[in-house]
């Protein structure tokens, strides 16, 4: 036996597959400026994609936009919608009033169930 060894493969390394007769979908290259960093990132899409007018700058994070020509898409804001807090949305519901009222409540229930009732400690 030892003059026999076992051949393998490394896992992940190879595929055993070959690229014989496949053909790849038409691609599209697009450009993407960064106004932060200025640096370029390029991208390819397929063509049957519609390519983001925006994309993540690699270099700083920030969000690049595509070029057409040598002149950078305007990208239209309008339509995002700005974030409710928790606060915003508990507002919608109740009253300013009704929350008081309710966070009285609760602390009434609380200082019973504790057995301290309304006293005030004396120091």
């Amino acid at each position: 036996m030892a003059d026999r060894s076992l051949r393998g493969m490394r896992l992940g390394a190879q595929s055993l597959q070959s690229e014989e007769g496949v053909v790849y979908s038409p691609r599209t290259r697009y450009t993407y400026l960064c106004p932060e960093c200025g640096n370029e990132t390029e991208t390819v899409f397929s063509s049957e994609a519609e390519a983001p007018d925006t994309w993540e700058c690699r270099h700083c994070g920030h969000e690049a936009r595509r070029l057409v020509g040598d002149t950078p898409v305007e990208v239209d804001h309008s339509d995002v919608k700005a974030p409710r807090s928790h606060w915003d949305m508990l507002l919608e519901r109740r009253t300013r009033a009704e929350l008081e009222e309710l966070l009285e409540e609760r602390l009434q229930y609380l200082r019973a169930r504790r057995g301290t009732g309304e006293r005030k400690h004396s120091a």
